[in-house]
C-alpha cells in the first residue's frame, strides 16, 4: 500500500521536500493508517509531520480517552502534538449547520491555526475510496451538478488526501498486518447522521441487490465527472477573463453582448465565479439564485435587479451586467402607501414600485417575471402599501387554500435571517398580496370573473 500512496503523492505533488504536514488524527482506523503510511513515506521524502487532534465535545469520557490515546501516540513517535476542545453542537446551533458540517468547519479552522503557528504547510486528512462513494451519494441526494459529482480531490488548496484511492478493506488489512492499535468511535456504528446511514444501510443494500462493486463504480464515475468538470472550469475561466469589463472588491461588471453568446452551462458558471470573487464562497447560494441572475441578464432590461443573500445583488444597466455587494444596513420597520397608479420610491430598500390598473382584456400576463405581478383589482380592500415583514404575518400562497405563516414560508424557501427584513411585502388593509420576488396570494389571483387588473412592478 505504501507504493500505491507514494505514487499518488508524486503524481499529484501532494508532499514536497521540507513540507510541513499537519495530520488530522482521530485515533480511528483511517487516520491511524494515514499517519503510519506517512511515517513510511518519510523514508522516501524528507518532510515534517505534526499530529493534530480535535475533541468535538460530544462523547464525554470516550472523547477524552481518544484525545489521550493520540497524545500518547505522538509522544511515542516523537512527533509534535496539537489538540483542542470545542463544542460542536453549540457551534452547529449558532451557525445553523448540521453536526457534520459544524464538525468539518471546526476541524479545518483548527488545522489552519496550527499551520499559521508552524509557518505554513498542508493538511493531510484520511478520506478514502469508501468516503468518496458516500460523498457522491450524499451530494446526489441533496441535488448537485457535475462539479459536485466529481467528489473530493487528492489536493484541494492546502488540503491533501493521500489515501483517497484506498478502500476500507485495504486499510483494515494494513492495520491488522502491522498490529496497529486504533480507537473505536461508537457513533460511527449508529445510523444517526446522514453519512452513517449511507455507510451502514444504503451501500450494503446496493451491494446486496444491485451492484456488489458500487464503491469502485462510484470511484470510476467520479473520475469521469472530474474530467468533464475540469474542462468546463478551465473554459469558464477564460470566458470570465474575456467578459469582465471592470472588477473591484465589491463589484464586477460583465459585457452582456459577450455573455449572451455563451452556452447556458457557461453562463451559470460565470455567475458563480462572480459571486465567489465577491463573497469568498458560494455557501448559501442555491441553483435558484444563480438561475434567476442568468434569466435577468438574458432579459437585459435596464434597471431590473435580483436581490440575493449577503447583501449581494445582480442588476442590468444597458450593456453592463453588474453583480455587487451593497453596504450592510439594518432595515427598520417601514410602511409606505402606494397609489394604484404611479411610481413610488422606497428609500429603505432603494427600489421603485410602479403600479397601474388595466381592463383585463388589455393585459398580457408574463408569469416568468419575478418582479412584475398581476392582481384582481376589485378584490383589494382599501389602500395599498409596501412594507417589510411583521410578527404574525400570514398569507395564502398562490395555488393553496390554507394560510401559511410568512416566517415558515421564509424558512421553507431557505431565505437567510439577515435577508428577511429586506424583502418587500405588498399589502392592502386586510391581507398580503405579494411577497416580492417569491409568491403572490391566492386571494387576488386573476380568474374568469376578473374585470380589472392591478399590475405591480418592482424596479431596482
Amino acid at each position: 500500500m505504501k507504493e500505491k500512496v507514494l505514487e499518488v503523492i508524486k503524481e499529484y505533488n501532494l508532499i514536497e521536500e521540507k513540507d510541513n504536514i499537519v495530520v488530522g488524527v482521530s485515533g480511528g482506523p483511517d487516520s491511524m493508517a494515514l499517519l503510519y503510511l506517512l511515517l513510511e513515506i518519510q523514508e522516501e521524502i524528507e518532510f515534517n509531520i505534526f499530529v493534530a487532534h480535535l475533541n468535538h465535545g460530544v462523547r464525554g469520557k470516550e472523547a477524552l480517552a481518544d484525545e489521550k490515546f493520540v497524545e500518547n501516540l505522538a509522544k511515542e513517535l516523537n512527533l509534535p502534538f496539537f489538540s483542542k476542545r470545542v463544542n460542536m453542537d453549540k457551534y452547529a446551533e449558532e451557525k445553523g449547520l448540521s453536526s457534520e458540517e459544524a464538525g468539518r468547519a471546526l476541524r479545518y479552522v483548527f488545522f489552519r491555526e496550527i499551520l499559521e503557528e508552524i509557518g505554513g504547510g498542508k493538511i493531510a486528512v484520511a478520506h478514502n475510496k469508501n468516503d468518496q462513494a458516500e460523498t457522491l451519494l450524499m451530494r446526489f441526494f441533496r441535488g448537485t451538478g457535475i462539479d459536485g459529482l466529481k467528489g473530493m480531490e487528492y489536493k484541494n488548496g492546502d488540503i491533501i488526501r493521500p489515501i483517497l484511492g484506498i478502500d476500507r478493506f485495504e486499510i483494515e488489512k494494513y492495520l491488522a498486518d502491522r498490529k496497529i492499535e486504533t480507537r473505536l468511535d461508537k457513533t460511527n456504528l449508529e445510523p444517526i447522521y446522514n453519512r452513517n446511514r449511507i455507510r451502514l444501510e444504503l451501500i450494503p443494500y446496493i451491494e446486496k441487490y444491485f451492484n456488489p462493486n458500487i464503491v469502485d463504480t462510484l470511484w470510476r464515475n467520479s473520475h469521469i465527472y472530474a474530467i468533464d468538470s475540469n474542462f468546463l472550469e478551465e473554459y469558464s475561466k477564460k470566458a470570465y477573463n474575456k467578459l469582465v469589463k471592470k472588477k473591484e472588491k465589491n463589484r464586477i461588471i460583465l459585457d452582456r453582448n459577450l455573455f449572451i453568446k455563451e452556452d447556458l452551462s457557461i453562463q451559470l458558471r460565470l455567475i458563480r465565479s462572480c459571486i465567489q470573487d465577491i463573497n469568498g464562497s458560494l455557501q448559501g447560494f442555491t441553483n435558484r439564485h444563480i438561475s434567476d441572475v442568468v434569466e435577468l441578464f438574458l432579459e437585459g432590461k435596464t434597471g431590473k435587479g435580483v436581490h440575493l443573500i449577503n447583501n449581494i445583488i445582480a442588476k442590468t444597466s444597458y450593456d453592463d451586467l453588474i453583480i455587487e455587494r451593497r453596504r450592510k444596513l439594518k432595515i427598520k420597520d417601514f410602511q409606505v402607501e402606494v397609489p394604484f397608479e404611479g411610481n413610488t420610491y422606497i428609500d429603505e430598500l432603494h427600489i421603485e414600485v410602479r403600479t397601474k390598473v388595466f381592463p383585463v382584456e388589455d393585459v398580457k400576463i408574463n408569469v416568468k417575471d419575478r418582479f412584475k405581478k398581476y392582481f384582481d383589482y376589485d378584490k383589494i380592500k382599501g389602500s395599498l402599501y409596501i412594507r417589510n415583514r411583521r410578527d404574525g404575518d400570514r398569507f395564502i400562497p398562490h395555488g393553496m387554500m390554507g394560510s401559511k405563516k410568512v416566517k415558515d414560508f421564509f424558512i421553507d424557501e431557505k431565505i437567510p435571517k439577515e435577508e428577511r427584513d429586506r424583502i418587500p411585502i405588498i399589502v392592502d388593509e386586510e391581507n398580503i398580496l405579494w411577497i416580492v420576488g417569491y409568491r403572490t396570494s391566492n386571494i387576488y389571483r386573476i380568474t374568469d370573473e376578473t374585470k380589472n387588473v392591478l399590475v405591480i412592478e418592482i424596479l431596482d
